[in-house]
């Protein structure tokens, strides 16, 4: 408000100087150049809003003062400006890459779960080859994952295809009987989440390996390792290998357990749902076995 009242008395008193004789000029030039001294240069109207009480947001202080000529000039100190304006070049680089890569993230799951049906009421003894293999006619599969108890006819799985086309022609076959069920096919909502060709079983003794072993998560972080196999010994056997697992950036852990017999782990499945600690930990059967950890030779 102040800057808008002087600025509209500078306009005023410059007209009245062309019409004025020349000494009385040199007297209202004066007289602006006291005013403009009377000016606080640390007033709000003189103050970016970016800068805050007298101290930038990047540490550096200064303001803008208003010289006699009319034109506002920048008084900020700054002796690491160059360094501050790279850093901040980069800064939005870096945001701005975070932003797309979040993007292209997002629009590739999205197009994962167009390609993805969900699949329910699935017999206990069908397999996921015997279930991909009813799709096959409607396109490429390219993964299959049956969840749930392999011992109930609640079963459900998720089914990929290559193209949304297969997804759509899946449809169809929802009603068809595979074992004793006709199982039913919506468009799925999620996608399936993939899983490392490393970490999945490389011979016939993994794969029995994975028969013994369960994949929990949402294990409270307050919780051991030994807590934990306490918890499935009391209840479904002997435990042979755990893998305990986290990171700082999720609240919760996942682990591998791995029982000395099949039956254990069948037996851990109905384990979902109870409270570990003060969570409820989720258990699923595994499709990578727990391998033991290698010892790597300390080199000297």
């Amino acid at each position: 408000m102040a800057a808008a009242v002087v600025a509209a008395d500078i306009s005023a008193d410059a007209n009245k100087m062309d019409s004025k004789p020349k000494g009385e000029s040199e007297f209202s030039v004066q007289k602006l150049v006291d005013m403009f001294t009377k000016l606080n240069p640390l007033a709000k109207e003189f103050f970016p809003s970016s800068y805050g009480a007298g101290n930038d947001h990047r540490g550096g202080q200064g303001f803008n003062i208003l010289r006699p000529n009319g034109f506002l000039v920048n008084n900020k100190v700054a002796p690491n400006d160059d360094h501050l304006n790279n850093r901040r070049r980069r800064n939005n680089f870096t945001q701005g890459r975070r932003r797309l890569n979040g993007r292209s993230l997002k629009a590739q799951r999205e197009d994962s779960v167009r390609r993805t049906v969900y699949v329910s009421d699935i017999d206990q003894h069908v397999t996921e080859e015997r279930l991909a293999a009813l799709f096959t006619n409607c396109g490429q599969v390219i993964d299959c994952r049956i969840c749930g108890d392999p011992h109930s006819v609640l079963r459900f799985a998720f089914v990929e295809f290559a193209d949304e086309h297969g997804a759509r022609a899946a449809l169809t076959l929802g009603g068809t009987v595979l074992g004793f069920y006709p199982v039913r096919v919506l468009p799925s909502k999620t996608a399936i989440l993939p899983v490392n060709p490393t970490f999945l079983p490389r011979s016939d003794d993994e794969r029995e390996m994975c028969t013994r072993t369960v994949y929990c998560t949402n294990i409270d972080k307050k919780i051991s390792q030994s807590e934990v196999k306490n918890f499935f010994e009391s209840s479904c056997g002997e435990v042979t290998r755990l893998r305990l697992l986290g990171d700082q950036v999720h609240s919760t852990r996942i682990a591998f357990v791995e029982f000395a017999i099949a039956d254990s782990a069948i037996v851990a499945l109905n384990c979902s749902g109870m409270l570990l600690g003060t969570q409820p930990v989720r258990v699923s059967p595994s499709k990578t076995p727990v391998r033991p950890r290698v010892t790597r030779p300390v080199s000297r």
